[in-house]
């Protein structure tokens, strides 16, 4: 992801979150933020898709993923996850993990399918409407690397 990119990213985020990243937000994760490694999905020829995470020591966070709406459901957004696992193994990452709502049973079971499992619950993490979420973890295997 570029800082050109951003534009798209907005477009993306405000379709697919109710509290979506800001401009600045994504600004500082390109410019400022060292741990942050972003990437984005073309979809012919188009920003269609994009991921991001920050790389502590030998572990990834997911920070977000999400997909134009259009371009859900095609298994995409498990091609992009896919994708962000082997750069984290690349970058050196053993782990990955990520917060999810718990009413979000689609996302749930593409992360379970990747090899994430459920290791506790974040109370009241969404603050727009005091939501619990879900927090997992899946181990990066070598190979990927």
């Amino acid at each position: 992801m570029s800082l050109q990119d951003i534009p798209y990213v907005l477009d993306i985020e405000k379709e697919a979150f109710t509290l979506p990243w800001s401009k600045d937000a994504f600004y500082n994760e390109l410019t400022n933020n060292h741990f942050a490694h972003y990437m984005i999905m073309e979809i012919n020829g188009e920003v269609g898709g994009y991921a991001g995470m920050w790389m502590i020591v030998d572990e990834a966070h997911v920070t977000n993923i999400a997909l134009k709406g259009i371009h859900r459901g095609q298994k995409l957004g498990e091609r992009l996850l896919i994708e962000l696992q082997q750069a984290a193994a690349t970058l050196g990452a053993t782990r990955m993990t990520l917060e999810v709502r718990v009413s979000n049973e689609i996302a749930q079971n593409l992360y379970t399918k990747l090899g994430f499992t459920s290791a506790g619950v974040r109370p009241g993490y969404y603050t727009d409407n005091n939501e619990d979420a879900l927090i997992m973890w899946a181990d990066l295997p070598k190979a990927m690397k």
